[in-house]
């Protein structure tokens, strides 16, 4: 089923109802966006020629209309390619010329990067609010193009720290479970409810938009398009029982503000794309309520292999309420998860290994990339990358990614549980965790960490805490830590960082 469906019925059974707003106002009804987006078809498929399953970016900045050209796209049987915003140009026409791009919607200030970095292959590149995006909008409207479940709807790029971005391959079966899950088992969107989407539309918030659509809920951007804690408490408090999908980076900022938010305007904050610490959790709980969920999921299984409900996050009278939130949740009702060891058996519970899963929201593979796809869907298993360990009770419990391990002397030692330590300290805000190269050892533990603290009483804290080979040889004081547009830090830059340090090479 092509999910453009969800936003044609919106369209004809609540045609008055709020479908888009930016900052504090309404911008656009079901029924008058549902006519947009079917116009919008009608120029790609009659006017323009393209047939079903060739590829539209978008290239843009969070906006209203970014929904409509999303929609767009799918309503023409068309697969959507949104890209990274913040992209230099030469990595923006790499993901167009791969993906094959017959057409780019762009924002304004990026129309001139597309354009000189453009592919051969890029027919068009329309500018949102420009003439021919006018002219779209005035078109034939068609109905919405039949698609099967297996079609390809996203091709969702990585972030490509580690070499070239792969284009992983979600249809529209893909979308439709990730959407059921989410409001089956995250967030319970009733209709007229809103999300603000102050992270990019192009990744995880944007793969929010397809849920609050199907319960004809309201997507809404901040006025600025980007985050600022002081807007997005203006806009939560004005909208009332707002979800947003925030990277953990994102819910510091809101804790360490001075932003008021109302009773009842905070409906969910879900964070996901890196590990929130226990100490950052307990203080976004104490300052924001009992509003945060858990997502662990990748763009190969979109936001969906485990989660973390706000009633376990919130409850802390539970005997294990500590420990829980330290875990990434239990598996999604629509995903087997499990952690195999390096030849792929399965490992009991408490044994550490790579966590691989499986599951309707899964992803059929690379686009255009047979060679990542064997790898990464070898033996039926989505294999993740990431380094971790279920709990008698099912909860996994996330280490590091699999290059991300340190091996000190013949010892594992997963940086993040140093991590958790560090952050225990008041007067560190940040700690990464990475291993150095060392003669003897193999390589040493080093602390990357924002704040002001005496190495001594890192060490002290340390040693109360973990075994003291995994205590780090170094601490390394700066203002700030690498991190991608989505807030992740950046290891790999870390690493890089650290061996420019050394004058030597750096640890993969």
């Amino acid at each position: 089923m092509n999910i453009a469906l969800w936003f044609a019925r919106q369209g004809q059974g609540h045609p008055d109802a709020a479908a888009l707003g930016q900052g504090l106002d309404i911008v656009a009804r079901y029924g008058e966006a549902a006519e947009t987006v079917a116009r919008m078809a009608g120029a790609m498929r009659n006017g323009w020629g393209l047939a079903p399953g060739e590829r539209v970016a978008i290239v843009a900045a969070n906006t209203p209309a970014y929904v409509e050209a999303l929609y767009a796209i799918w309503h023409a049987g068309l697969v959507a390619v949104p890209v990274n915003a913040k992209l230099h140009g030469l990595e923006i026409a790499y993901i167009l010329e791969h993906a094959g791009c017959a057409a780019a919607f762009v924002s304004d200030d990026l129309e001139s990067t597309v354009a000189s970095h453009a592919p051969a292959g890029l027919a068009r590149i329309i500018r949102i609010g420009g003439p021919e995006w006018r002219a779209m909008r005035a078109a034939e409207p068609i109905a919405v193009e039949p698609r099967l479940d297996g079609d390809l709807a996203w091709l969702f790029y990585t972030s490509g720290t580690t070499g070239r971005p792969k284009g992983a391959m979600l249809s529209h079966g893909n979308l439709a479970a990730m959407s059921h899950a989410y409001v089956a088992e995250v967030d319970a969107v009733a209709p007229g409810d809103p999300i603000l989407h102050a992270a990019p539309m192009s990744h995880g918030s944007g793969l929010y938009i397809m849920a609050h659509i199907m319960r004809g809920g309201v997507n809404v951007v901040p006025e600025s398009g980007g985050f600022d804690p002081m807007e997005i408490a203006a806009v939560m408090n004005h909208w009332r029982n707002v979800s947003m999908f925030a990277a953990p980076t994102m819910i510091k900022r809101l804790v360490a503000s001075p932003a008021a938010f109302e009773p009842g305007a905070i409906r969910t904050i879900t964070w996901g794309g890196a590990p929130m610490y226990v100490e950052d959790t307990r203080a976004a709980l104490d300052r924001l309520g009992p509003c945060l969920a858990q997502i662990y999921g990748q763009g190969e299984s979109p936001m969906t292999i485990t989660t973390l409900p706000k009633a376990e996050i919130a409850d802390a009278s539970h005997p294990l309420w500590l420990e829980r939130l330290a875990s990434a949740g239990r598996a999604y009702a629509c995903i087997e998860a499990a952690v195999v060891d390096a030849e792929g058996r399965h490992l009991s519970v408490g044994e550490t290994g790579e966590v691989i899963c499986r599951g309707s929201p899964v992803m059929s593979g690379y686009w255009n990339n047979e060679a990542a796809t064997a790898k990464s869907l070898r033996g039926g298993w989505l294999h993740t990358g990431d380094v971790g360990a279920f709990d008698e009770r099912g909860y996994l419990f996330l280490k590091d990614r699999a290059n991300d391990l340190i091996i000190s002397g013949g010892s594992n030692i997963y940086p993040r549980e140093v991590e958790e330590v560090l952050l225990e300290h008041p007067a560190i805000r940040e700690a990464s965790v990475i291993g150095r190269a060392d003669a003897d050892w193999g390589e040493v533990v080093i602390a990357y960490v924002v704040g002001d603290a005496p190495p001594a009483e890192l060490d002290a804290l340390c040693l109360s805490r973990i075994a003291r080979f995994k205590r780090p040889k170094d601490y390394v004081f700066v203002d700030a830590l690498p991190k991608s547009n989505y807030g992740k830090i950046l290891k790999t830059a870390l690493r890089a960082l650290d061996a420019n340090r050394q004058g030597g090479p750096g640890v993969s």
